[in-house]
């Protein structure tokens, strides 16, 4: 258990040379059984509390997980992850997570959207139905009694990549089918194992998703000679926000060397950033509130909502 703690404070260190900062780790977060893919897809939580339709086709809706009390509630856009296909669900296993924050206090409001082997889905279906889904949210605080001043986006693998990217929508040339006026600013952001660098990870996502670039980013045409200039947040930045990235010692869907990179990345152009690693965790730990884990993320969350 010691080893595996200096493990990840020399991990979390050297992040910290590119902008990054480490976390206490303390023995009750070290993780001594990696959750597995198949105990990830057996993760359980509460119903929502409300479900929310922006569109016709049947992946276009909000989960919406509201919190005891009259509020103000602070607010966590959720996103799930699953390779952006359809086959590894995502949205029933957040959950798990979201009902953990609602009991925290935490609104959440997690967001289904059409992946690229659903129709309409991928390039560029899948970023105007995370755009929609997110500034939804504008005429749906004051009903429910929303803080949108406190506010972070939070997503999980592939759903990191498109909470990375939903922070940075004010950066989206006009061209974009996904660009729009005056889209909700979300000042923070937490990756947790995401892959939000679509160009210089395209060989690590074939082999962790067996998902080629153009199915995720679209083709290039004539007016849009690159695919990843309004789909891949690396390519937008500076975005002005703040991004923490996390990522399981053991996770080699989306290992640490990522989060490290994207941080060099970003801090060299004027952004923040920081990279957590969590000590013995995989991919699937960075997303389930059972874990030991879940003490780092939480802080992490309840830290960038201000609580």
């Amino acid at each position: 258990m010691l080893k595996l703690i200096r493990h990840s404070l020399c991990a979390a260190a050297g992040a910290a040379a590119v902008g990054a900062s480490a976390a206490t780790i303390t023995p009750d977060a070290v993780v001594t059984k990696p959750l597995s893919l198949d105990e990830y897809l057996a993760l359980k939580g509460p119903a929502p509390d409300k479900r929310i339709v922006y569109g016709s086709a049947p992946s276009q809706f909000v989960e919406f997980f509201k919190p005891a009390g009259q509020g103000p509630h602070p607010v966590v856009v959720l996103i799930h992850g699953g390779c952006w296909t359809r086959h590894y669900d995502g949205i029933e296993q957040m959950r798990n997570m979201a009902g953990a924050m609602a009991k925290d206090g935490i609104a959440v409001w997690s967001v289904e959207y059409r992946r690229y082997d659903e129709e309409g889905g991928g390039y560029p279906g899948m970023y105007q139905d995370v755009a929609t889904a997110v500034d939804l949210l504008k005429h749906e605080a004051k009903a429910s009694a929303l803080d949108l001043n406190r506010i972070v986006a939070v997503g999980h693998s592939a759903g990191g990549h498109l909470a990375q990217w939903a922070v940075s929508r004010h950066k989206l040339p006009e061209w974009s089918p996904a660009w729009a006026p005056q889209p909700l600013k979300i000042k923070t952001v937490i990756s947790l194992g995401g892959l939000a660098d679509l160009r210089n990870e395209a060989a690590l996502i074939r082999t962790s998703c067996d998902c080629e670039s153009a199915f995720i980013a679209g083709k290039p045409s004539a007016q849009r000679p690159d695919i990843f200039a309004d789909t891949s947040p690396a390519e937008m930045l500076p975005a002005g926000v703040h991004t923490v990235l996390i990522h399981g010692e053991l996770d080699t869907i989306s290992p640490t060397v990522t989060g490290e990179n994207y941080a060099r990345r970003a801090k060299s152009a004027g952004d923040t950033a920081e990279v957590l690693v969590l000590p013995g965790g995989s991919h699937f730990d960075e997303v389930s509130a059972d874990s030991k884990s879940w003490v780092i993320i939480r802080a992490q969350i309840r830290k960038a909502l201000g609580i």
